[in-house]
């Protein structure tokens, strides 16, 4: 989801549906009816309700797992062009300004277009190319003392760090849960939901109530995975805090 209004929009839409159909479901086949059924309905319901809960679960688990790893490989990603800045200034003249610059370049284009790019489904391809450029950088040092070589060989190795984050984060800026994951969670709630509307009940008010919060609960963590199973999209994703922090402190060096 992109906003919170299509957020509420859908839940709002789930509910009155669900409620709708059980109306509906009363007149067409009176609970009074249905009563006798109960025992193969409650049944069907717990098996159904019980492995939809597993489902359900399951499926948040991992889109908040996935998400709290982009986040991680985020700060990461950072703190390797921060750190790539604070080796520069061990370097000889010119590729020290010229580290340092580029690594700037890095953070201001991820910041002010590549988050734009992911979030819009666009490939970022301007890190790459700064990423070329700092490989070019370092190798180019003709070490003239110990510290230059140390520095040297880390920048060298935070590099290679540097190009394993950009290439997750990329990775991630596309993952999505497959459409047959997706057709379980739908599938599973509508027969949830149509299953508890079967139940007799002699209060239909108490009945209504139970197919409001049931069909809250489910059309909430529906609604939540969609919002976070994209990790640089839509309404909640991964912000670009850590980069504009290593911003700030390149800046302010």
């Amino acid at each position: 989801m992109d906003t919170i209004g299509q957020n509420v929009l859908v839940v709002t839409a789930a509910v009155v549906a669900s409620l709708l159909f059980m109306f509906g479901l009363n007149r067409i086949w009176p609970s009074e009816k249905r009563r006798e059924h109960n025992d193969l309905v409650g049944w069907q319901l717990s098996i159904l309700g019980t492995t939809y809960a597993v489902i359900l679960g399951f499926m948040l688990y991992t889109v908040w797992t996935s998400y709290g790893q982009a986040d991680l490989n985020v700060d990461r990603e950072a703190n390797s062009v921060a750190e790539l800045y604070r080796l520069a200034g061990m370097f000889p003249e010119p590729q020290q300004s010229q580290l340092k610059n580029l690594a700037r370049s890095y953070a201001e284009a991820v910041v002010n277009r590549e988050w734009a790019e992911m979030a819009n489904n666009v490939e970022p391809k301007e890190s790459a190319a700064i990423d070329s450029e700092m490989w070019r950088t370092v190798k180019s040092v003709r070490a003239a003392s110990p510290t230059e070589q140390i520095a040297q060989d880390h920048a060298l190795s935070e590099l290679n760090l540097l190009g394993q984050h950009r290439l997750t984060r990329l990775s991630q800026s596309t993952t999505r849960l497959p459409n047959v994951l997706w057709s379980v969670l739908l599938v599973g709630g509508v027969l949830t939901i149509v299953s508890a509307c079967m139940f007799g009940m002699q209060e239909e008010k108490l009945q209504a109530l139970q197919i409001f919060s049931l069909s809250l609960l489910v059309s909430l963590s529906l609604v939540a995975i969609a919002d976070i199973h994209r990790p640089f999209r839509g309404f909640i994703h991964v912000r670009d805090y850590a980069f504009q922090r290593a911003l700030e402190n390149m800046r302010d060096d």
